[in-house]
């Protein structure tokens, strides 16, 4: 077993399947596949159940997951390292983010980074809810996350930072509510709303107005956090969002207006309580920064 089996395994676990992975590791699909048969060969056990061209990973297959993450880790660490030794000129940090996240305040992080460190690279994953992006901080599929949370999530084997906190506003079409900046929760009674699905705190506000007794009827539930601008500025519904949308939704056209009484989300970095890469602990620095220049 060496760490490009491990790299192979792990891309097509992460891709979805031998075709995806091949062609992003720029392989032919019978070299991956041998490779893959290699491995499992290595370690005695099948790692995928094969269901025609379907793979599905076996018992022995999550369990190699995890560790497989942190070999490959270790050695990109391991290379950094050496690297910065010279210089932090190289190198890449991995972020897993939720899409309000992703907006603001990560987009002004991934700009004041790339500024001070112009050869270092950062990739962003997409995690929908808190736990997911907790779950790949804490599997090594990333080293940093960033999430929003009503409340402050249990989080075994991984670091959580409280950074800031984000209000709630509504993000409305055009002159729904003609000379007004403040709402009131009843007074979007009878509205129809478009929601993020379960474990968003968009989706959790709205849930607990309407058991208040408020009237909102959830016209559209979307995954797609960026459909929703969209769909409001079409006229389907208003939506309930972080500020972090606030000026892009006036920008494009929308009505924002504060909600009262006020909601706040958590807005919390996470990161692997194990070592970091060097990039990764200068994107921490460019944090800190931010946030101390900020009180």
């Amino acid at each position: 077993m060496d760490a490009r089996q491990l790299e192979y395994f792990l891309a097509v676990v992460d891709h979805g399947g031998v075709n995806r992975a091949a062609s992003a590791l720029f392989l032919t699909q019978p070299s991956l596949s041998q490779a893959i048969r290699a491995l499992e060969r290595d370690l005695g056990q099948e790692l995928f159940h094969r269901a025609g061209r379907r793979l599905v990973l076996t018992d022995a297959g999550r369990a190699l997951v995890e560790p497989a993450r942190d070999v490959i880790r270790g050695l990109a660490v391991a290379r950094d390292s050496v690297s910065s030794v010279a210089g932090l000129v190289t190198g890449r940090v991995e972020i897993a983010s939720m899409p309000s996240q992703a907006v603001e305040p990560l987009s002004g992080l991934i700009k004041a980074f790339t500024e001070r460190h112009p050869g270092l690279k950062v990739t962003v994953r997409a995690a929908f809810t808190a736990p997911g992006v907790i779950e790949m901080v804490r599997t090594g599929v990333t080293e940093l996350g960033l999430l929003g949370s009503s409340e402050h999530p249990a989080a075994a084997e991984v670091d959580l930072r409280p950074l800031k906190r984000q209000r709630f506003v509504v993000v409305a079409p055009k002159g729904s509510f003609p000379r007004r900046k403040v709402l009131k929760r009843s007074d979007l009674d009878g509205r129809r709303v478009i929601v993020g699905q379960t474990g968003t705190g968009m989706r959790r506000l709205v849930d607990e107005m309407r058991a208040d007794g408020i009237a909102l009827t959830a016209v559209v539930e979307s995954e797609h956090r960026e459909s929703i601008l969209p769909l409001v500025l079409g006229g389907v519904g208003l939506a309930v969002v972080t500020e972090s949308w606030a000026p892009l939704a006036r920008q494009a056209g929308a009505d924002v207006l504060d909600l009262e009484p006020p909601a706040y989300l958590n807005i919390l970095l996470a990161s692997r309580k194990a070592w970091l890469s060097p990039a990764a602990d200068a994107f921490l620095r460019v944090i800190g920064a931010a946030y101390r220049s900020s009180r």
